[in-house]
């Protein structure tokens, strides 16, 4: 049997009565006003009055979980060799990697697609826990379809639970007489049909497939915008998953004690759950879960279901929405036998680098080339559908095209899995971007890539006018400047403009035109300057102070391209003072008769 967890809650009378005390409090502080029927379901003071406590409003149908918990003492993770996932060891606890992927994914692209939900990908991983025991313990192949018998739940005849006729003619759960919960997150087919999603690009929609049963599962908690963020709302869909207040307070416990941190651990070697709601330890089937007489999951081989129809547009609790009833199935009794032929994962021994080697490009651009992982056994022979993980790591704001630092790939019949192409950060230097195998722990392969600033090739001004000024004065047009590189828009390239002594001496002159800080001080040099989305560029104002003469702004790029540009001062022009009128020359006046001569 796979390692255990050591998650069960079987340390004596006072363990339990303590545990039992945990869980009351987590309820009262979180539901307060709750009131609860016979069957422990949710009666008054929910935060969605609308709900109703029918079986057929909640994904599971109301059926049976485990109420396995985790230990009380939740220990602080410690740091470990087990963790191939790219990030600190130990901060992640006892989950298989293939399904922690597939929680990972289904968080990350719910946070695209609704990010106003703010579903955290440890709620998955708590229903999870409790729906299924992580898909049995972890038991799926490299695409996250579940291996051996087939997880799904007692027939819903109405013998104990609701009766549901068969809706998918038994495509999803093999009963073409009654629907029957199937799959990791437990859906019966009739939510699944307008519920499902295609996580993994493979054209199918199969609740049998952890990463599509996460990503349905997110949506489905997701679907009425509920920001999960808050504690009323997120009770509110815990609840909508199966409403009952045991439930949610079991969710509650594995969902605080995935937030204090988790590892993964390898694919099939987690445990299963004991004890299903009302159900004994031994999962006889002889319990029962809200007054219901708990009949034990049967199973089968399990086929590629039928694509179903196009989903419908759920409708609000209460409106007859699609569900039903169906029970949580029981862990396998036996130990798969040593004979059981080994997956592809478990025959990996070592990673080789099979992409292009030393990736350089300029920030802001898609890398050329791409990066790529061969899974090879201890023999060197190359090992197909494996599952790879691409992890951009450190700090660094370089991403996967969409703008993702994690990909899981599979890899292709030569063994090979080719991560999306990479897209350059802001951030200059060397990236790391670290290959590892999902569900084995084998020596991680780091790639390395150059990331380098922005640059131009070539500057040119885009303006015709002279520039000149007189002295004490300023320049009437600012100078405009376009960068490209290699005949293309340079955007966001760092521009340095230094108004220079001479061609030989290009240090900031101390006199002749200048720009001006904010504080209105004149300044002979700008460094914190940088062209447009379309490489364009103006500078600053510039003015003259009192001396005459030509002088020269040099203006320079990262990347080497360089503009030289003369500027003219020259004195204001002479103006000539208006003279006075002189008295006319050669006239004499009349003399004036003497008093005699009259």
């Amino acid at each position: 049997m796979a390692a255990q967890f050591g998650l069960r809650l079987r340390k004596g009378a006072a363990t339990t009565v303590l545990a039992a005390a945990t869980v009351a409090a987590m309820a009262a502080s979180q539901a307060p006003g709750v009131t609860t029927d016979g069957a422990g379901r949710q009666t008054t003071g929910s935060p969605s009055p609308e709900m109703s406590t029918q079986a057929d409003d909640t994904a599971s149908g109301n059926s049976r979980y485990y109420t396995d918990l985790p230990p009380l003492d939740s220990p602080t993770p410690t740091t470990g060799t087990g963790d191939t996932s790219g990030t600190t060891a130990g901060t992640e606890r006892g989950i298989p990697a293939t399904v922690l992927d597939a929680y990972k994914q289904a968080e990350a692209s719910l946070r695209e697609s609704k990010p106003g939900c703010n579903l955290p990908w440890q709620l998955l991983a708590a229903i999870g826990k409790v729906e299924s025991g992580h898909a049995s313990g972890g038991r799926v192949d490299a695409e996250g379809t579940t291996t051996g018998e087939k997880i799904r739940g007692p027939q819903l005849n109405g013998n104990g639970f609701a009766n549901i006729s068969d809706t998918d003619d038994g495509a999803y759960d093999d009963d073409s007489t009654h629907d029957r919960a199937v799959g990791p997150m437990q859906f019966i087919p009739s939510t699944w049909e307008w519920a499902g999603r295609d996580a993994n690009d493979d054209g199918a929609k199969d609740p049998n497939n952890v990463y599509d049963a996460a990503l349905a599962a997110g949506h489905y908690l997701c679907r009425f915008d509920w920001d999960l963020s808050n504690d009323a709302n997120l009770r509110s869909a815990i609840l909508s998953y199966n409403n009952s207040t045991e439930y949610y307070n079991t969710v509650m416990t594995w969902l605080e004690y995935y937030r204090k941190g988790t590892h993964e651990i390898p694919d099939g070697t987690g445990s299963l759950p004991q004890t299903p709601s009302g159900g004994n330890s031994n999962n006889t089937g002889s319990g029962n879960s809200g007054g219901r007489n708990g009949g034990g999951p049967t199973t089968s081989p399990s086929p590629k279901p039928a694509n179903p129809s196009k989903p419908g547009k759920p409708g609000k609790p209460g409106t007859n929405e699609p569900g039903g009833g169906g029970g949580t199935p029981k862990p396998p009794t036996t130990t798969p036998p040593p004979s059981t032929p080994p997956t592809p994962t478990d025959t990996v021994h070592h990673l080789e680098n099979a992409g292009a080697s030393n990736l350089t490009a300029m920030a802001g651009d898609t890398f050329t080339g791409k990066l790529a992982t061969r899974t090879e056994t201890k023999d060197g022979k190359a090992v197909a559908k494996v599952r790879v993980r691409f992890t951009v790591v450190g700090d660094t704001d370089t991403t996967f095209v969409g703008g993702e630092k994690v990909a899981v790939v599979i890899t292709d019949s030569v063994g090979k899995a080719t991560a999306p192409a990479l897209v350059a950060g802001e951030k200059t230097g060397t990236v790391t971007v670290r290959s590892t195998v999902v569900g084995r722990s084998v020596t991680a392969l780091d790639h390395k890539v150059t990331v380098t600033a922005r640059r131009a090739d070539a500057l040119a001004r885009t303006g015709t006018a002279a520039l000149t000024c007189v002295t004490n004065g300023e320049f009437a047009e600012q100078i405009g400047l376009k960068a490209t590189y290699r005949g293309e828009v340079a955007d966001k390239v760092a521009v340095k403009a230094t108004l220079i002594k001479s061609v030989l001496d290009p240090t900031a002159n101390d006199k002749g035109p200048y720009f001006k800080d904010a504080a209105g001080n004149p300044v002979r040099s700008l460094t914190a300057l940088q062209t447009d989305a379309d490489g364009l560029l103006k500078l600053p104002k510039l003015y003259s102070d009192d001396t005459v003469g030509t002088f020269l702004l040099r203006i320079e790029t990262e990347g080497g391209a360089t503009l030289t540009l003369e500027l003219k001062v020259e004195a204001p022009a002479e103006t000539t003072e208006p003279t006075q009128p002189t008295e006319p020359t050669g006239t004499t006046e009349p003399a004036t008769p003497s008093p005699s001569e009259s």
